[in-house]
């Protein structure tokens, strides 16, 4: 019988911090073509509806920075569950907003739940997660993101048919559901046993492996008791090297994984993904779709369909291959759509509006833009999108793994404040040379990536100085496919009595883990 508390189900409950950031997306562009929204808050146009969406990231941005300190001191499960808390205050502030103002401070709120989460996530995921299945488990992150826009998103179109605000209040305070599930699941939830690890509460470190690896919690199993070792190695020669990690962050040894995962999370928002999450209202409007909120549900539809196959083959097909042909494959249908816009659009005769290009009387024209749309969001939902998150938390070292994440994911927010600002403007300045920006913004991530990444499938969290400090060029080496698997090779020394674990533990099963009375030795 599968145990219902499991990697799996874990990972999926921690993931409704992801569903957050899901809900915020769609939360503001579902509204974006109400009248109801329009009215109450004075049509914003421009850098006015940025600032309003811009918001959000902003508070990411101090939530994501903070993540590292709280992270460390608090554990990684206890700062979502205040994350879960500042979601709720923020989701209340919005709904019961008499204005601009305080809808910013709303979206600011709920914003440093989700660069919190954003950050810790995906570090709890990776660091309870078996090595061979550990892409699969982040990708969680990303499917929950997609789940949360999509559901959000029906929510507003249903709401958008309520003459009176609730059309945009309801689905806001709605919003407070899945924190409030994630803050109360979180308290049957174990520690990240790296992060008991490194507060010396090895007994505990043990027990979480044991409960997390096998069926029964079993602490004398050999790929247990390999896993424990492999842990605690690498917490002795990080402390031998005594080093600072603040200080360390960005020091020659770690300075490029550090801007690697800076890289890969900066590149995620400038690939464009978020001018079609946020503003395909304004798109498809200025390509002639007439109702646009239900061409706009499909959309999320195939975003989260899309991510299924990233969930279950990414740690077949490896990360880089994901990366590589995701951008290429997004800059094709960006510059597909930027061409048709040039080609075949004109003036907007209509003033005031959030666009100034507009394509009439090609319908032709008009349903190619519209799938085009679809195929890059596709094409995100299958790579990037969860290998971005996946990918920072893999390639750092325990010691600094939450700051260097924290930091990484503050380049994501930083990135996603300046995009939710500055589109709405130059959607109407500049009209369609936006899409060919940013599909150019693709063919340089694509080159970054073939140069700078590592392949990270099937390596364990403490194998990753291997990668990066074995001297050759990281594109050439290190693709995943190894003859002997290093965690196996030292597992089956244990169990063949060639390896002894020297450390003696006394340890007690929680009831709330695997059951009563059960206690073990580890020697």
């Amino acid at each position: 019988m599968v145990r219902l508390l499991n990697v799996y189900s874990i990972s999926a409950f921690a993931a409704l911090g992801g569903t957050l950031f899901g809900f915020d997306i769609s939360s503001m562009s579902g509204v974006l073509g109400t009248d109801q929204y329009r009215d109450y808050y004075g049509n914003p146009l421009g850098t006015r509806q940025g600032g309003i969406t811009s918001a959000m990231a902003a508070g990411s941005l101090v939530g994501a920075l903070s993540s590292s300190f709280l992270g460390d001191q608090l554990s990684r499960k206890v700062s979502i569950q205040l994350g879960a808390i500042l979601w709720c205050i923020g989701a209340s502030v919005q709904a019961t907003s008499n204005g601009v103002p305080m809808l910013i401070v709303g979206r600011v709120i709920a914003g440093l739940c989700v660069g919190l989460t954003s950050s810790l996530v995906p570090i709890y995921q990776s660091e309870i997660a078996p090595r061979k299945i550990r892409g699969r488990v982040v990708s969680l992150q990303q499917f929950a993101i997609t789940w949360g826009i999509m559901i959000q998103y029906f929510v507003q179109y249903g709401c958008s048919f309520l003459n009176s605000q609730a059309a945009f209040r309801l689905p806001w305070a709605i919003q407070s559901v899945p924190a409030v599930l994630l803050f109360v699941a979180l308290f049957w939830f174990p520690r990240s046993p790296r992060w008991l690890a490194s507060k010396d509460r090895w007994d505990e470190a043990l027990e979480v492996l044991a409960f997390l690896r096998t069926p029964d919690g079993d602490i004398n199993d050999p790929l247990v008791l390999a896993e424990y070792k492999e842990i605690e190695d690498q917490i002795r020669f990080e402390r031998d090297e005594e080093s600072n990690s603040y200080r360390e962050l960005f020091g020659k040894k770690m300075r490029k994984r550090v801007l690697l995962g800076m890289a890969i999370q900066g590149w995620s928002q400038l690939v464009g993904i978020n001018v079609l999450m946020y503003y395909v209202v304004y798109i498809l409007d200025s390509a002639g779709i007439s109702n646009t909120l239900l061409a706009s549900s499909i959309q999320y539809i195939v975003n989260m369909v899309m991510t299924i196959p990233s969930i279950l083959w990414t740690d077949h097909w490896g990360r880089r291959p994901a990366l590589l042909l995701g951008a290429l494959n997004i800059a094709f249908w960006l510059y597909l759509i930027a061409g048709l816009l040039a080609h075949y659009g004109e003036p907007n005769p209509v003033p005031d509006q959030s666009y100034t290009w507009v394509v009439m009387g090609h319908p032709a024209v008009t349903r190619c833009i519209q799938a085009s749309s679809y195929m890059t969001v596709a094409s995100f939902a299958v790579s990037w999108g969860p290998v971005s998150w996946m990918y920072p938390p893999e390639i750092m070292p325990l010691r600094i793994r939450a700051k260097a994440v924290s930091i990484a994911t503050a380049t994501n927010w930083a990135a996603n404040f300046a995009l939710g600002l500055a589109v709405p403007p130059l959607l109407r300045a500049i009209r369609w040379r936006i899409f060919f920006i940013f599909g150019s913004f693709n063919l340089a991530a694509f080159i970054h990536v073939w140069i700078a990444a590592p392949e990270t499938k099937q390596r364990t969290l403490e194998e990753m100085d291997e990668i990066f400090q074995h001297g050759e060029p990281l594109w050439r080496s290190f693709t995943g496919a190894r003859k002997t698997d290093r965690l196996d090779s030292l597992a089956k020394d244990i169990e063949m009595g060639h390896l002894k674990i020297h450390r003696s533990v006394q340890v007690e099963m929680y009831d709330d883990y695997i059951g009563s009375g059960s206690t073990g030795t580890l020697r």
